[in-house]
């Protein structure tokens, strides 16, 4: 496929080939439907069939043969009267002929309706075209009302849709080519019959194609598109994926052809079914993907960010200077040594890319200012593509020492360190902890291997029972969802309440009573905590860590119009709450003082009720 820019003659927009299925608006016909191998522009963001992007700029037109018409383009959302069909439209962009003043719309310029249809596919008589408007009668085909022109059989006095009579009855799809598809009416449909299209996922009103063998249907605008041959560029494998439009009873362990229905699909994990269409990989003989999940909007990135400088590509995150020695891109001033044995723990002592304290593995460290990173950190790429966006994330380092409190789009937590941030407009911070989760994940808090899904509906996570926010970790077979907080527990930590090392246990089932060394109230088994097996104690999660854990101590952060410090809380007194007015428990803190008043805050909540109040 040619991926050369593609000059509109019309706008100065600078549009790229964009295979991917999606259901849009195109900005030329302004027509909402499903857009397939068509264009894309970054900026502004907007989508356009392929057809419409290769209008020609001059037409002659049989309905106007004294004139030429021109493709004309009007600022603002105009209507257009198409002179032919006599249909009102929003649009903005139309032929006409600046002599005659006349309009009409693309559908007309470029394929215009003829005035009579000797053999229509809807029926078995000719039928000709009405400009006058029939909306008290029903379309023969898909029994919705007629709005606009028609054409109509006269002999029968039958009326029916312009876009209606080229509807065959029966079809054959690619998708299901076991049995050929029925034009139906979807109210005719029982209540256990399929009434969602297999494709796009939405449930069509008035007609759609459906086979009442397998119950499987397909709507309208997935008909006239059928799926790709070949997908590429897609995120959630990485090698291109081959359409197979029928089941094959068995399995070849060289082109990996799908096989009897023992697969799960690679993104939504559900088994695929060998008698509808799917993806498959003809490396990976065990991966397949059915053909709506491969063609998602999120899965499928197309190719958006052609024509967009992309200056880190294969750029590493630091440069090797000498034995053990690099210069990281987020401190590039000094030289980091590489320290691979007598680490000495000191909680105040932090990473900082993830904010967690330099405990447990190799690190490297400045030796002429107070910078140190974990190796795997030092590590993490400068270009990331993560499940959460079709666009790939960019690794972004610390700011200054007054630095803004950045929110994790997907666990929660703030943070001040390295973040993932998208090239996508909606898409906001991720921190590193998130980041650097990928799938399969393999925890040993569950048998099988999890993978990224988004909740449908409110969902506990089954390590700490809170609500899930958006994203999670799961296992479809045993029902069982993680949040991302919750994903990314250091599954060893220090803690000052214990001189030995804490680990991550991820729930038990007992009878007896437990209780948490730090907050002394009782803890629940069922949920993930910590324990110490040198002494037996056990702590909560939320006690050993806090909502602050990802906040650099001894930085001060900026909050709206305030400025809060982070301090540690490791004084013989432990300070009073300002909002829940309960002794401070946690390690980390937040402190803001207004003229001789000093508040604390011990968590999340806490510190946003304050504000949200204060102000």
């Amino acid at each position: 496929m040619d991926t050369s820019a593609v000059q509109l003659p019309f706008r100065d927009y600078s549009l790229q080939p964009a295979p991917r299925y999606i259901n849009a608006r195109c900005h030329i016909c302004s027509v909402t439907g499903a857009i397939y191998n068509g264009y894309f522009c970054n900026d502004p963001i907007v989508w356009m069939h392929k057809e419409c992007v290769e209008l020609p700029s001059e037409i002659n037109h049989l309905f106007h043969p004294q004139h030429p018409l021109l493709l004309t383009y009007e600022e603002g959302w105009w209507s257009c009267f198409c002179a032919l069909c006599g249909e009102t439209k929003p649009a903005k962009y139309f032929y006409s002929c600046s002599t005659c003043k006349i309009k009409v719309d693309l559908t007309c310029g470029m394929n215009p309706p003829p005035p009579a249809i000797e053999h229509p596919i809807c029926h078995d008589h000719p039928l000709v075209f009405l400009k006058k408007r029939q909306e008290k009668t029903p379309c023969e085909v898909c029994k919705n009302r007629i709005l606009g022109s028609s054409y109509s059989c006269l002999g029968c006095e039958l009326y029916f849709h312009v876009g209606c009579i080229h509807l065959s009855k029966e079809v054959n799809h690619p998708c299901h080519s076991d049995h050929p598809l029925m034009l139906v009416e979807s109210e005719s449909l029982t209540d256990n019959d399929k009434k969602t299209c297999f494709l796009c996922g939405q449930q069509p009103h008035g007609i759609l194609y459906h086979c009442s063998i397998c119950n499987f249907t397909l709507c309208i605008g997935c008909i006239k598109s059928p799926p790709p041959l070949v997908v590429e560029n897609v995120k959630t494998h990485k090698h291109p994926l081959t359409f197979f439009p029928r089941g094959v009873y068995c399995t070849c362990n060289v082109c990996g052809h799908l096989g009897p229905g023992y697969l799960n699909c690679g993104v939504c994990r559900r088994s695929v079914c060998q008698f509808n269409g799917a993806y498959s990989c003809l490396v990976c003989p065990n991966y397949a993907v059915h053909s709506r999940c491969a063609t998602r909007y999120d899965i499928w990135d197309g190719v958006e960010l052609e024509g967009k400088a992309e200056n880190i590509e294969d750029i590493a995150p630091f440069k090797v200077v000498g034995d053990d020695l690099i210069r990281h891109f987020s401190h590039s001033k000094h030289s980091l040594r590489l320290h691979k044995n007598n680490i000495i723990y000191d909680d105040s002592t932090r990473c900082e890319a993830c904010g967690h304290p330099v405990e447990f593995g190799r690190i490297y460290n400045c030796e002429e200012c107070c910078f140190i990173l974990h190796e795997k950190c030092a590590n993490l790429p400068m270009k990331k593509r993560l499940v959460f966006s079709t666009l790939p994330f960019l690794l972004l380092g610390p700011g200054n020492d007054v630095c803004k409190v950045l929110d994790c789009k997907l666990c929660g937590m703030f943070f001040t360190g390295f973040e993932y941030k998208s090239q996508e407009r909606r898409q906001s911070d991720i921190d590193v902890h998130c980041g650097s989760l990928t799938e399969p994940f393999v925890h040993d808090g569950h048998l099988h291997p999890l993978y990224f899904d988004q909740k449908q509906k409110e969902l506990p996570c089954n390590a700490c029972q809170k609500t899930i926010r958006d994203y999670m970790l799961c296992c479809a077979d045993c029902d069982f969802n993680l949040c991302l907080w919750c994903a990314s527990l250091p599954k060893k930590i220090r803690h000052s309440n214990d001189e030995h090392i804490l680990t991550l246990c991820c729930g038990e089932e007992a009878n007896g009573k437990y209780w948490c060394d730090i907050c002394e109230a009782e803890l629940d088994p069922s949920k993930w905590f910590y324990t110490c097996f040198g002494c037996g104690g056990t702590l909560h999660v939320e006690c050993v860590l806090g909502d602050f854990s990802r906040l650099m101590p001894g930085c001060t952060i900026d909050y709206r119009v305030y400025t809060v410090e982070v301090v540690f809380n490791n004084h013989n007194t432990r300070p009073m709450c300002s909002r829940c007015h309960s002794r401070c428990k946690v390690s980390v803190i937040l402190k803001f003082r207004e003229g001789n008043i000093v508040y604390f805050f011990c968590s999340r909540s806490c510190f946003l009720m304050h504000f949200s109040y204060y102000l």
